[in-house]
């Protein structure tokens, strides 16, 4: 799995908070607080849970007691996690290899979150955890939370001619093997819509785009970076186009904006769907 500084998840955090539609987190919440057997904590499985931004947002939720088990396969982030919310937190971690579906923690959870994850994984990965988490009759069921799909749209203000291209060369790139087989990328909501679906669960959805401006523009900048990295060498994109293409936006951080495109979901099973729409 492609890796991820504290650094550039700390930066991100603000604008992922705005981002997450409130609804369908409100939905989660409350999935969460209905779960059966009220006499112990839920479990809430975090897939990639980083430095934790998904218990933060997350964080107040209800009266209920809540077991937050935060998976990743950086050792270093869950560590920071473990620093962070330890003390007032209820918390395991594991250091694990998230494609393997079968050795995950998941048995016991009322809800599986993930943010920022799903579009770097594959359309077997999304099948195989949905099937995974079908749960036979008579076992408490389990919901999915996932948050801040990245969408293959982007919109800067002002304009660059190359903008299209940048856009198209990067959306291939996020196709790219990221260690979970060939990455969903653009289709991850599409493809979570369909492979849940047809496990039984019913999913919610909802746009969730950032929207940056010059109070973002250490984001911003860092944004531009990255998409230039990624598209660097791309067909179609020539070098020297591609710096061009750097300069302009860099200049642009403080005074134009940009919107990335991102979906939230939620699944839950159709049997008790109607928890998560009360």
């Amino acid at each position: 799995m492609s890796g991820f500084s504290i650094d550039w998840l700390d930066l991100r955090e603000a604008a992922d908070r705005r981002a997450r539609d409130s609804d369908l987190c409100a939905r989660a919440i409350h999935w969460l607080q209905t779960a059966p057997s009220p006499d112990r904590e839920a479990v809430v499985v975090d897939l990639g849970a980083g430095t934790g931004s998904t218990l933060r947002a997350l964080d107040g939720a209800g009266h209920r007691p809540l077991l937050w088990r935060l998976l990743d396969h950086d050792p270093s982030l869950l560590a920071e996690a473990q620093r962070r919310h330890g003390g007032q937190t209820s918390i395991e971690t594991f250091a694990a290899d998230l494609s393997d579906i079968g050795i995950l923690p998941l048995d016991d959870a009322r809800l599986v979150t993930a943010s920022a994850l799903f579009d770097l994984v594959s359309a077997e990965f999304l099948q195989t955890l949905a099937q995974a988490l079908q749960r036979p009759s008579g076992q408490d069921p389990v919901g999915v939370y996932s948050a801040l799909n990245y969408d293959g749209l982007t919109r800067w203000t002002p304009s660059h001619p190359l903008d299209d291209a940048v856009l198209e060369a990067f959306n291939r790139d996020q196709r790219r093997d990221k260690g979970f087989g060939p990455a969903l990328g653009p289709a991850a909501a599409d493809a979570m819509h369909d492979a849940f679906s047809r496990a039984g669960f019913q999913v919610f959805s909802a746009s969730s785009p950032w929207v940056l401006d010059g109070a973002d523009a250490p984001l911003l900048s860092a944004l531009i970076t990255g998409i230039a990295a990624a598209v660097a060498g791309n067909s179609g994109v020539e070098t020297s186009a591609l710096e061009d293409w750097v300069r302009f936006r860099q200049s642009q951080v403080v005074f134009g904006s940009c919107m990335v495109g991102h979906t939230d979901l939620l699944a839950v099973p159709v049997r008790a769907s109607a928890q998560a729409t009360e």
